[in-house]
């Protein structure tokens, strides 16, 4: 049955976090509409909110009371979300605040190290469980300027490493290999901070002057979108156009990989709001063909890779993915989940340390599917 018509995407969970977090040190009255309906958004607000916060919530919109803050009487719990523990643990770091974050059964796994080596460079004092959480942010008298070069590809570190430097007021240089997503150095000059962004290195300046306070609409997650967009892609006489849904350059490698593919997609209407750059994503059915998929795409990809495998299964030829080893420690093993369960369905699909191989197309058969929780 063909997919077609129009819809709307609840809004993108990266600038959901980001607007939330940096709202929190801006003094004032902060309105965010549009806010995402995940899960891990709503830990970033209970640990804000635990640590003197104030929000009120009509449906998606919230009103954040930013500037004011107090140690928190119990542990910051972050449940599924790792960009709630990376992130905030910069945050706190340039607050003089002592701090426990904790997560649950998934998330105590992931590693950390990548987080607090760099803030720890930058002299914020912090303890883990052998580089896992609990995360224990320890009161420092101040944190000192950073100038750091990113040892993988992680906007959660880099977003890190910038909110520290706004809650401590110090300067912080990033060197990028590859491009990560950026919203928090869009969010942060649109407002009005001091940021500088050339040849894949991040400038942070400390400012005087008082940034403006956030008032954004966020736009449609287009991770979200993408399980439409590859629906539309596979299913023949299928015709979807997806409304005001993000579309910035460092997270449209789904797109563009979809393109190499021969897939039917349309950009309508791009324009800039709040410095992020939003289009409505027509997409329609034409018969796709396998690509070579390498570990320049993977940072673009890295949340649309699981959605990609599936697509791929319905391409003629070959698809190859490599360089993604940093899936094996996201929430789940999802190199070995995608393999796991494409092979359940009866794909032809070989796993690497670092990816998969697929061969397609496939007639996908009705299997048990393991969320590896």
């Amino acid at each position: 049955m063909p997919i077609r018509g129009s819809i709307n995407i609840p809004g993108d969970k990266s600038i959901s976090h980001r607007a939330l977090l940096i709202s929190s040190l801006i003094p004032g009255e902060h309105n965010i509409k549009n806010i995402s309906t995940a899960e891990d958004v709503i830990y970033t607000l209970k640990c804000l909110n635990n640590i003197g916060i104030i929000s009120s919530r009509e449906k998606n919109n919230i009103i954040i009371h930013g500037g004011t803050f107090i140690e928190p009487n119990q542990p910051l719990f972050c449940g599924n979300s790792g960009t709630t523990m990376r992130l905030l643990s910069g945050l706190l770091s340039g607050l003089k605040l002592e701090a426990k974050l904790m997560g649950d059964e998934s998330l105590i796994k992931r590693p950390m190290n990548r987080v607090i080596n760099p803030l720890m460079q930058m002299g914020a004092d912090i303890s883990s469980n052998q580089d896992c959480a609990p995360i224990i942010i320890h009161k420092t008298n101040s944190l000192i300027d950073l100038n750091y070069s990113m040892e993988i590809a992680s906007a959660q570190v880099k977003s890190a490493l910038l909110l520290a430097g706004v809650s401590s007021d110090k300067k912080v240089v990033i060197h990028e290999q590859y491009q990560t997503r950026n919203h928090t150095e869009i969010m942060l000059d649109d407002i009005g901070y001091d940021i500088i962004t050339k040849d894949n290195s991040i400038i942070f300046n400390p400012t005087l002057n008082k940034p403006n306070n956030i008032n954004i609409d966020i736009p449609g997650d287009i991770s979200s979108a993408s399980f439409f967009i590859g629906a539309a892609c596979m299913i023949p006489n299928s015709d979807l156009r997806i409304n005001n849904v993000l579309i910035n350059d460092t997270r449209m490698g789904f797109i563009n990989i979809l393109k190499k593919m021969d897939a039917g997609i349309i950009i309508h209407n791009p324009r800039y709001i709040n410095g992020e750059k939003i289009g409505d994503i027509q997409v329609y059915y034409k018969p796709l063909y396998g690509v070579d998929i390498i570990s320049e795409d993977i940072p673009s990809i890295i949340d649309e890779l699981p959605i990609l495998s599936i697509v791929a299964t319905q391409a003629e030829g070959v698809t190859r993915v490599s360089g993604s080893e940093e899936l094996r420690y996201k929430e789940s093993d999802r190199i070995l989940a995608i393999v796991e369960n494409l092979k359940r369905m009866g794909v032809k699909i070989i796993e690497k340390k670092d990816g998969f191989v697929i061969e397609g197309p496939t007639i996908l058969n009705k299997a048990t599917i393991d969320s590896y929780d």
